[in-house]
């Protein structure tokens, strides 16, 4: 939907001896303003998927982010917040262990997104980090909306595609994030030194916050106190990828695999995905699916235990003798008439024990009428409807080995 006009007189960075804004629509709004007068509306192109990774310091996110662009597809390079911000204010603030302002940060991210490298798809590393920021990615992504629905019907629609938001955060607990800020400030010192002996190579910036622990907690907390609760507000939003990060980088990567791996959720737009979201994930299903089978079995044992009673010895004098006759196969098929199964519950107990047991089991009806009799005034067939359950069972065959 289309924003509120921005104010007359855009807000302008803090400096010294100002307050810096934090009311989200009018930093928006003077960022937006700017980014018309500069680059003209019409050249306002952004990217169509955003991958917005965040996570504690020491999470692993510039380790996991080359792996999540592979995943996605995205071939841009990544856009570091800490990067972007070069300016002296920033320098200074960083070193202190401080954010820096809102709207220098917004100004630097947006005017970095529409270079056309990042058109189809990009990964921004360390954005949003505060309330602030949240609110601001929210009208951020309403402004995107609404210059899709100004360019629909237009040549340019190519240019304005509907935006794909997802929220990717790496989790770690205090006593991990410590330890590998710690460790990495290690590496950048043995490193510098190396290359103040040697001559080669390049040195790299050393950040205080890597050099002592105490600013290493505190770097922490002010990561779960600000921009933690802060991202909690749009779970209900975007797509939101919660990732464990405390294990080694194969593991992490699996885990990252494992929660991007439901494409459908990722690529269908969110007015779909809104009306699919009832119907479960396969893989959820999965999770949960031997939990709710010994229930079941269980309260068969309690609630209808002459029933459950009946359907074992079936399987056991019926379908077993022909099951351990296909071993080999690994499948058997298996044809019957027993009245037992007309009951819906006798027949939804028989796969649940045939599950139970490790076999994958399959069920299908085929009625027809067979004839009885011949009405001898009318010479009409009378025919009674006869029930064949087709059951189909498959498992691991037999392995066969021979000698040589």
């Amino acid at each position: 939907m289309p924003l509120p006009p921005p104010p007359p007189s855009p807000p302008r960075p803090a400096t010294s001896g100002e307050l810096e804004i934090k009311d989200p629509q009018l930093i928006f709004s003077g960022v937006w303003s700017d980014l018309k007068e500069r680059h003209g509306a019409e050249n306002l192109k952004f990217p169509r998927e955003f991958i917005w990774l965040g996570g504690a310091p020491g999470a692993g996110k510039g380790t996991n982010t080359p792996f999540i662009a592979r995943l996605r597809g995205i071939d841009a390079p990544p856009v570091v917040i800490s990067s972007l911000l070069t300016s002296p204010r920033a320098v200074a603030l960083k070193n202190a262990g401080k954010m820096v302002g809102d709207r220098e940060v917004i100004g630097l991210l947006f005017d970095e997104l529409l270079k056309p490298e990042y058109h189809d798809g990009v990964i921004v590393d360390g954005f949003p980090r505060t309330q602030v920021q949240v609110e601001c990615l929210k009208l951020f992504y309403h402004a995107m909306l609404g210059l899709h629905d100004d360019h629909r019907a237009t040549p340019q629609a190519r240019a304005f595609r509907k935006p794909m938001f997802r929220i990717a955060l790496l989790h770690v607990s205090e006593e991990v994030s410590v330890a590998r800020q710690v460790k990495r400030g290690e590496e950048l010192r043995r490193h510098n030194q190396m290359v103040r002996d040697t001559g080669v190579g390049k040195p790299l910036d050393e950040r205080p916050t890597d050099m002592d622990r105490e600013m290493c907690r505190s770097r922490y907390r002010t990561y779960t106190e600000s921009t933690y609760s802060a991202l909690q507000s749009l779970r209900a939003i975007f797509h939101f990828h919660f990732i464990d990060a405390e294990g080694d980088l194969a593991e992490v990567q699996r885990n990252i695999e494992k929660e991007f791996s439901y494409q459908s959720s990722l690529e269908l737009s969110q007015e779909v995905f809104d009306l699919i979201r009832p119907i479960p994930v396969a893989s959820q299903l999965a999770a949960h699916a031997r939990q709710e089978l010994v229930e079941r079995l269980d309260g068969y044992e309690e609630e209808q235990r002459p029933l459950l009673e009946k359907v074992v010895r079936l399987i056991s004098d019926k379908l077993m003798p022909i099951v351990k006759a296909h071993a080999f196969t690994g499948h058997a098929r298996i044809n019957t008439e027993d009245e037992l199964l007309d009951d819906p519950l006798a027949l939804r107990i028989m796969i649940d024990v045939l599950s139970e047991r490790g076999f994958h089991t399959s069920v299908d009806i085929h009625k027809m009428d067979v004839p009885v009799k011949v009405n001898p005034e009318t010479w009409e067939i009378c025919c009674r409807t006869k029930k064949v359950y087709r059951i189909e069972v498959r498992y691991q065959p037999s392995d066969i080995r021979r000698g040589h």
